[in-house]
């Protein structure tokens, strides 16, 4: 089974910053996406950011020009840079793997999650 650990979630102030890690037990150029997902009491699971197996970023509007995704692909490990953090970023932050198979079906890998606190 793959695992993702994340790591480097905290309590921090607004317009502070923080990198958060996620840590595969693969290769992660063997999945099609990564990506961080973050989820606020009571809210549903978001896509804050991902990347694509060729290094392609895609972002939420509500994190752009403010998070930057990237990754290591040598470590296994892919990283979020957050900065300018505000309250409503307050959330557990998810990585996330997708391999997408045939006939649609998708592979989804969880980490436990980090949580990221932001005080105003």
């Amino acid at each position: 089974q793959v695992q993702l650990v994340e790591s480097g979630g905290g309590l921090v102030q607004a317009g502070g910053s923080l990198r958060i890690s996620c840590k595969a037990s693969e290769r992660i150029a063997r999945f099609d996406a990564m990506a961080w997902y973050r989820q606020a009491p009571g809210k549903q699971r978001e896509l804050v950011a991902d990347i694509t197996r060729t290094g392609i970023t895609n972002y939420a509007d509500s994190v752009k020009g403010r998070f930057t995704l990237s990754r290591d692909v040598a470590e296994n490990t892919v990283y979020l840079q957050m900065n300018s953090l505000k309250p409503e970023d307050t959330a557990v932050y998810y990585c996330n793997a997708k391999q997408i198979r045939y006939a649609g079906l998708v592979n989804n890998y969880w980490g436990q999650g980090t949580q990221v606190t932001v005080s105003s």
